[in-house]
């Protein structure tokens, strides 16, 4: 997964700054990011302090490692069967 040039913190900054009044367009073009790349972010963001947003990236980290591992068992857990259900 590519990583993003913005930190959390500078994320919920820019959404504040849209929140205060500041024109989408115009907070784009300074931050050299699309019109659209703030919608994200505020429907991601939207209403998060820093804390929360870090909070929410760690579950999303760990949810995506249990499902690697949910994965991979279940991989195994398939391949023994298969291997135990031959007859020799």
């Amino acid at each position: 997964m590519r990583k993003s040039r913005f930190t959390e913190a500078q994320i919920i900054e820019i959404l504040k700054q849209a929140e205060g009044g500041a024109k989408v367009a115009d907070l784009s073009r300074e931050h050299g990011i699309s019109t659209q790349t703030i919608y994200n972010w505020r429907a991601k963001y939207g209403g998060l302090e820093v804390n929360e947003a870090k909070r929410l990236k760690e579950l999303e980290d760990e949810n995506r490692r249990l499902k690697q591992m949910v994965a991979d068992l279940s991989l195994d857990r398939e391949a023994l069967k298969s291997a135990l259900g031959k007859k020799w």
